[in-house]
């Protein structure tokens, strides 16, 4: 019960930090839903902004990805400028001063490529592709941790409706006990305390009731807002037939650790990192070697009054122009070297928080190893207490029907058999959640 409810109110916070009425589906308002596990996981996939919002990021870097492709290719730009200049002019002939428009104008093509930089393209085009890749397993991570959220939420419920039906039959029998132990006091054969002990208890037993019904409200509002759910939608859960806790072999911590360190997308994205980093230093370091451009040009121009045609002009004075650039650093003031040290830096820093996402991952995996192992061993001595208290209680019930128990002997026998009871439906539950999370590192689907 404590590893199914001690995540309740962080699910509360992170719904509250990402709830956004325009991520609900309208489609769903004011609708009735009542999904299994699967649907809940899947919606959630489909639906949640933190990972919608990683999608969008991951299409930001395929198109910076794209952008480093187009890199390779020349460029093309076009140019056009037409003047119209107003002024005195003086003619030889009359001597007069005369005032008009001079026309002029000039065109052009130009295009230039980058033949040689260092590699810098093409270090760049394989960073921003490992980006990309990252991107992609932020997605992954993400859907991962969604998941966990929705199980414990969704497990918690199942606890909820077990302890309903449970609670609802512990009344219904307390209402019995009641009822007879009333037609005893009105003949005289039992005491008024005792008829006013067993009204106690069904008190008791109403508010028990009542509390696991807040209970699954409570934990069915935290799952609807987790799924960004309408507030006005009616949102329940489909119970499985049958909840069992499973007594099947545990893997290995061994294997288990081995598998999740190997294909967990927390590792690969830390190892993804490493590479990134190092790209940005061969990219730095290109800053130490020569650039080399190709350019060419095409130009034509005109301006009256030259006597002739403006189409003879255009092909008169039409240039072509082609020519290498080549740029040799000499001496950058240490901003190359800055450069590449520091991306250096960020390679071990990269190289540290790989080691830290794997230590943490295997401290993970062995917390959850052990969890199951303990909730297994708290399983199988519920269960046998369970067992012995649920026998106790049906003999002292059947003894207090007959009128040989006393009734302070019967309740005492009953809170045992309810404390008994809550504790085996807890580590059932328990059980249940701590090897779906432990096979879940494993890379075993969550599934009920």
């Amino acid at each position: 019960m404590l590893l199914l409810k001690k995540h309740i109110l962080l699910l509360v916070v992170l719904v509250s930090g990402c709830f956004s009425l325009y991520a609900q589906d309208s489609t769903l308002v004011g609708t009735t839903i009542n999904w299994d596990l699967a649907k809940c996981i899947d919606y959630a996939k489909k639906n949640n902004i933190q990972i919608n919002t990683l999608r969008l990021s991951q299409q930001t870097s395929q198109q910076e990805y794209l952008l480093a492709k187009a890199a390779r290719l020349p460029d093309l730009s076009g140019s056009a400028s037409q003047t119209a200049a107003h002024g005195n002019n003086f003619s030889n002939g009359d001597n007069g001063r005369h005032s008009g428009y001079n026309l002029s104008g000039s065109y052009g093509l130009s295009s230039n490529v980058t033949i040689y930089n260092g590699s810098y393209i093409n270090n760049n085009i394989q960073q921003k592709n490992l980006s990309v890749q990252s991107a992609n397993l932020n997605i992954i991570q993400q859907e991962n941790d969604i998941t966990l959220q929705i199980t414990q939420a969704y497990l918690a419920i199942l606890l909820d409706k077990e302890n309903i039906i449970y609670n609802t039959d512990l009344l219904n029998t307390t209402k019995a006990q009641v009822a007879l132990e009333q037609k005893r006091y009105n003949v005289g054969s039992v005491a008024r305390k005792d008829l006013i002990q067993l009204q106690a208890q069904q008190a008791s037993d109403q508010y028990t009731l009542v509390n696991s019904q807040n209970a699954e409200r409570g934990d069915l509002i935290t799952l609807k807002q987790l799924l960004l759910l309408p507030s006005d939608s009616r949102f329940d859960i489909t119970k499985p037939d049958t909840v069992i806790a499973p007594i099947d072999t545990v893997a290995a911590f061994h294997d288990a650790e081995q598998t999740a360190l190997q294909n967990r997308p927390e590792v690969k994205n830390g190892e993804l990192g490493v590479k990134i980093a190092q790209y940005d230093v061969d990219k730095a370091r290109a800053g130490y070697k020569p650039t080399l451009t190709g350019g060419a040009s095409l130009n034509s121009g005109y301006a009256n009054g030259q006597g002739t045609s403006f189409g003879y002009q255009l092909n008169n004075n039409f240039t072509q122009q082609m020519g290498l650039t080549l740029a040799i650093p000499i001496f950058t003031k240490r901003v190359v070297k800055t450069q590449v040290e520091e991306a250096k830096i960020n390679v071990k820093q990269a190289q540290l928080d790989l080691t830290n996402t794997r230590i943490t991952l295997s401290q993970t995996v062995e917390r959850a190893y052990i969890n199951v192992q303990n909730a297994r061993s708290q399983y199988d001595a519920a269960s046998e207490e369970y067992k012995y208290s649920k026998e106790s209680y049906r003999i002292a019930s059947e003894q207090l029907k007959v009128g040989v128990a006393n009734t302070v002997d019967f309740l005492l026998q009953k809170n045992l058999y309810v404390q008994a009871q809550q504790a085996f439906i807890q580590a059932k539950y328990n059980t249940l959640l701590t090897l779906k999370i432990y096979d879940f590192y494993r890379g075993v689907p969550i599934k009920l």
